[in-house]
């Protein structure tokens, strides 16, 4: 998948640029009679930026990671709904937030309507489905 890789580039170009931030902001400041230190070390503030930086990292990637999953999850099942002959024709629209599958707008029948819960349920990494379906004869 050419745009997971590519938000992971960017995520990573990201964190390095914070990175980078975070170490020009580091300074060290020496109370007047130079005995200790009155803030933390640059040592201390850049462990403090790297370890901010990398846990800002992480969150940005499964953030990208979930966004994939959730558009992989979109797609199955639409091409699930787009398989079977009472839901092909209808114009379904498909949201995924989470792992949870939101459907919207018609279906001809109550067993079609059930049937398009059923299809959403059966996508791997779906978390639930919400059926906002109304069944309109055609």
């Amino acid at each position: 998948m050419k745009t997971k890789q590519l938000s992971l580039r960017a995520a990573g170009l990201l964190a390095a640029s914070a990175l980078t931030l975070g170490l020009a902001a580091c300074g060290e400041r020496v109370d007047t009679a130079g005995a200790q230190p009155t803030e933390p070390t640059v040592g201390q503030r850049v462990d403090s930026a790297a370890e901010r930086t990398a846990t800002a990292a992480g969150n940005m990637a499964q953030n990208v990671e979930r966004k994939v999953d959730d558009a992989a999850i979109t797609a199955s099942v639409n091409a699930s709904l787009a398989k079977d002959p009472d839901l092909s024709a209808m114009k379904i629209n498909v949201d995924t937030k989470s792992g949870v599958v939101t459907l919207n707008g018609p279906a001809p029948t109550a067993a079609a309507k059930d049937r398009a819960t059923s299809l959403a349920q059966a996508v791997d990494g779906v978390a639930g489905v919400n059926n906002n379906l109304e069944v309109r004869a055609g």
